[in-house]
């Protein structure tokens, strides 16, 4: 067993650090502030091929995987754009990952060069009003219309369609009623985003939110949004096994940046507590300064363990899904704990939006909830991985 990284994944890693090491906390905090889309720094990595990583060579990616997208990933959110996890997840992962491996050659030839140039991003369509975390009743239909397929329904807090060229968007052409088994009717579309948008069959509204205002979350309208059949993702009526190949990878993306953005808020707190002094000595001699931050330590460096080991597992094509939860939940709660502590350790300046820790809390937040609740994850622990009874 070897826990070396690769020499490949390394110079990924130390890549994208370049990258990353020339756009400070106030450029992100700016966007932020802003709600403008960093598109600077994104550029900057379309062009060093840092979002076609996992692409085959022959449509010119890397020919890597999803455990270099997932440390290309850390590596941005580490440099203080915690809400830039969305750059990977995104695209990277809503958009190649799926493509690769579930893509026809003729879906593969459109767009993978795109995504791997940097000229092409991604939005993944799932979550609804009603349905919220039971996917399983989702009511946004596709229907045929001879060679085409109508989309009709609505979405919530879908992520980058403003920037959006192409969108994965998960329909039933089997009402959850009628389907046998449950899972069963579920069929993935590639929509091309900006061609509904000027059909007028699709339709978007930013929802106001706390945090991550680098990109918009929307709700999202389907008035007959017409697909030609040739853009399904995989099989009609046989989407649940494609939609996994989709879920897993955004968890283990999800635990990358919350990982990240944990180191990120570490090293700005350590940094903080050695330069400032109080009673005659730094404050971090004081251990309960130092202690807190030393677990929180403990916790990033065994998520990143597990993030890296559920991504190897996707590589291998083996399953992952276990892993994938415990990366997600992992990763999100040190994010969490890492912004709080950090704004701690800074005491009452960290109220002040002169320092990036406000908003490195308000990023980590949401990740409780998104894209999968912590309970949800904890119950799939209790009654998947450790056999407790289910409570339905």
């Amino acid at each position: 067993m070897d826990f070396n990284l690769t020499e490949t994944a390394l110079a990924v890693r130390d890549g994208v650090r370049a990258v990353a090491a020339k756009y400070d906390h106030a450029y992100w905090s700016e966007c932020e502030e802003a709600h403008r889309f960093p598109s600077e720094v994104f550029a900057d990595l379309g062009k060093g091929g840092w979002f076609g990583l996992n692409i085959p060579e022959e449509y010119g990616g890397g020919g890597q995987g999803l455990l270099e997208v997932a440390i290309a990933n850390e590596a941005l959110c580490a440099s203080g754009g915690s809400a830039g996890t969305f750059f990977y997840v995104t695209t990277p992962g809503f958009g190649a990952t799926t493509l690769v491996r579930h893509g026809t050659e003729d879906q593969k030839k459109a767009i993978l060069p795109g995504i791997a140039a940097g000229d092409i991003q991604f939005c993944f369509a799932l979550t609804e009003p009603d349905a919220g975390s039971n996917a399983i009743e989702i009511t946004t239909s596709a229907r045929r219309d001879g060679d085409d397929f109508l989309i009709k329904g609505q979405k919530v807090w879908i992520s980058n369609v403003e920037n959006a060229d192409w969108m994965v968007a998960v329909t039933r052409t089997i009402p959850a009623g009628e389907a046998n088994p449950r899972h069963a009717g579920f069929t993935l579309f590639l929509v091309d985003v900006k061609e509904a948008l000027a059909a007028g069959t699709l339709s978007y509204t930013p929802i106001p939110k706390m945090g991550n205002n680098i990109l918009h979350s929307s709700q999202v309208f389907f008035d007959d949004v017409r697909v030609p059949a040739r853009n399904v993702l995989g099989e009609v009526d046989n989407g649940f096994m494609v939609l996994w190949d989709v879920l897993n990878p955004e968890r283990i993306l999800a635990g990358a940046g919350g990982i990240g953005g944990a180191d990120a808020a570490l090293a700005y707190a350590a940094k903080y507590a050695t330069e400032r002094e109080v009673f005659g000595r730094p404050i971090g001699s004081n251990q309960g300064i130092q202690f807190p931050l030393a677990q929180i330590k403990a916790k990033v460096e065994l998520g990143r363990l597990m993030t890296y080991k559920a991504a190897w597992l996707f590589d291998q094509g083996l399953p992952c899904g276990n892993e994938a939860n415990v990366a997600k939940l992992t990763g999100s709660q040190v994010a969490w704990e890492a912004a709080d502590q950090a704004f701690q350790t800074l005491g009452g300046m960290a109220y002040s939006k002169e320092y990036p820790v406000e908003r490195w809390l308000r990023d980590a937040r949401i990740a409780k909830n998104a894209p999968v609740a912590e309970q949800l994850i904890l119950a799939h622990i209790g009654t998947s991985m450790l056999g407790l009874p289910k409570s339905y």
